[in-house]
């Protein structure tokens, strides 16, 4: 698979890498260890290369599920994982403390199997928490071998320039996909002002974008979508013309749906690595089969003539979880 630079940090990933908290969070019922692990391996042998998760994904045991997947070819990969919550609950609040910082770090080493971590997200911008102390607290790490390059997640503009001006930032990661373009507005120019690569979550608006979910679907009663007002029943609805166009873009190009997203996250700038995440070998091998499809300029201008005449509605968070973002 053909390798991308996030940025000027020098931190080379594929092009399209693996996110992991599907595995053990947030979707429903956690994928059996053994299945797990076998998708992970089978993401590397498919030239996968980078692999996205957080002490905050169970917590602690997708981490863990990580560190043993890879460790067969753990010199050959990039993991990322991040810090920042209370006792790695989302529940528990925001905690980017510095003494959180390097437990968390030293505890996630031991978790991933590893002596060090090439990519360490601050999960979330902590308010009570100066971002100096925090980006400094990484430039320590950093220091030690213990971390290789510093990302920030869900960051908005100032927060990532003071940050950048203590350690620089490697990737901003935060949702971005065909049914989520915020971040061209509010940090995509910033990124490349700074030289900071960006990596997308969700790039399939959580399995959106895929066709696989309808007005009539319904989640496990522990699947997160089930209080994001973007999947409400009406707003799936509504929300279905989007589909329906990708439906007719792939048609057109003998891909899928989600093929057709991913390709266009990859053309927008040559520093982005989108990290779609599944549970499914066939999803997995099809996701990485975006990294082989071009699409023309003539494309991009018929698909942005066509989303123009669409809007999506709902937000993307219920708004106690809204506040944490673009800090």
């Amino acid at each position: 698979m053909q390798q991308r630079k996030l940025g000027t940090s020098g931190l080379e990933v594929s092009a399209i890498g693996l996110g992991c908290m599907g595995l053990s969070y947030a979707y429903g019922p956690a994928m059996e260890k053994t299945a797990a692990i076998g998708l992970i391996r089978r993401a590397f042998d498919l030239g996968v290369t980078f692999f996205d998760s957080a002490e905050a994904y169970g917590p602690y045991v997708n981490e863990e599920l990580l560190g043993e997947a890879v460790a067969p070819f753990r010199d050959k990969i990039v993991i990322a994982t991040k810090f920042g919550f209370k006792n790695g609950d989302v529940a528990q609040g925001l905690d980017s403390s510095p003494a959180n910082i390097r437990a968390m770090t030293d505890a996630a080493l031991k978790r991933l199997g590893t002596d060090h971590i090439d990519l360490l997200y601050q999960h979330r911008v902590d308010p009570q928490v100066p971002m100096e102390e925090v980006a400094g607290t990484v430039k320590e790490l950093i220091a030690q071998g213990k971390v290789k390059h510093f990302g920030m997640s869900e960051a908005g503009e100032q927060a990532l320039r003071r940050a950048h001006a203590v350690q620089p930032v490697a990737a901003l990661q935060s949702e971005y996909s065909l049914w989520w373009r915020e971040p061209e507005q509010t940090v995509l120019p910033v990124l490349e002002e700074l030289g900071i690569g960006f990596v997308p979550f969700s790039p399939l608006g959580k399995g959106f974008l895929t066709g696989a979910i309808d007005d009539k679907t319904v989640f496990d009663k522990n699947d997160f979508r089930n209080v994001v007002p973007r999947f409400a029943e009406d707003n799936r609805k509504a929300n279905a013309a989007l589909v329906e166009l990708l439906g007719s873009l792939a048609e057109g190009h003998g891909v899928t749906r989600a093929q057709i997203a991913l390709a266009w996250l990859l053309a927008q700038r040559p520093w982005i690595s989108p990290i779609p995440g599944t549970t499914k070998l066939n999803r997995l091998e099809e996701n990485i089969g975006a990294a082989n499809i071009s699409l023309s300029a003539s494309d991009l201008a018929a698909i942005e003539s066509a989303l123009a005449a669409i809007q999506v509605v709902g937000d993307r968070y219920p708004p106690h979880l809204q506040q944490r973002v673009n800090r």
